[in-house]
C-alpha cells in the first residue's frame, strides 16, 4: 500500500475543475520530504552544513484528480553521482489506485556556506547505494546528451 501524501485541496482546482498543474509539483514535493528522512537527507544534511537543491524537474499528466481526491505517492532512487541525485514519482489515487502522474526531479547538492556545488559526504553517499532502485530514469540524466553534429 501507498503512503497517502495529501488530499486535493480546493485552492489548487482551476476553472476546469481538476488540480491545477502547478500543484502536481506540490504533491510531488511533499513525496520527497516523505523519502528524505530514509535516504539520509533533510535535517541530517543539513546538520553536515548542505542542503538539496532542485535544478530540472519533469512532469507527465496521466490522469486527472478532482476536489478531495486522496493522492499516494511511490518514490525511487533512479541515480547519482558525487553531486547530483536525480529522483522519479510517481503520484496516485490512494484508493483506487491508478497513476494519476509521474514526475523526475534532477537535485544538486549545494554548500549551504558558499551557495555553491558541493560533493555529497561520505555518510549520505553510503545511503545513497542502499536506496537506489532498479529504475532507470525515463526523461532526466546525470550526463548532458550532445545534439548531433550536422
Amino acid at each position: 500500500m501507498r503512503p497517502t501524501i495529501c488530499h486535493v485541496r480546493p485552492e489548487w482546482v482551476d476553472h476546469y475543475g481538476h488540480m491545477n498543474l502547478a500543484y502536481y509539483l506540490v504533491a510531488f514535493d511533499l513525496a520527497t520530504d516523505l523519502v528524505w528522512p530514509d535516504w539520509g537527507l533533510g535535517a541530517p544534511l543539513r546538520e553536515a552544513g548542505f542542503g538539496t537543491f532542485a535544478v530540472e524537474s519533469w512532469q507527465g499528466y496521466r490522469r486527472e484528480v478532482t476536489l478531495g481526491m486522496p493522492l499516494a505517492g511511490e518514490s525511487v532512487l533512479a541515480d547519482y553521482d558525487h553531486r547530483r541525485l536525480l529522483v522519479k514519482h510517481r503520484l496516485y489515487h490512494a484508493e483506487e489506485g491508478w497513476l494519476s502522474a509521474e514526475n523526475e526531479v534532477l537535485f544538486l547538492c549545494v554548500n549551504l556556506a558558499t551557495r555553491r556545488a558541493g560533493l555529497w559526504p561520505e555518510t549520505t553517499l553510503a545511503r545513497f547505494a542502499e536506496k537506489r532502485g532498479t529504475e532507470a530514469p525515463e526523461r532526466l540524466r546525470l550526463t548532458r546528451v550532445s545534439p548531433a553534429a550536422g
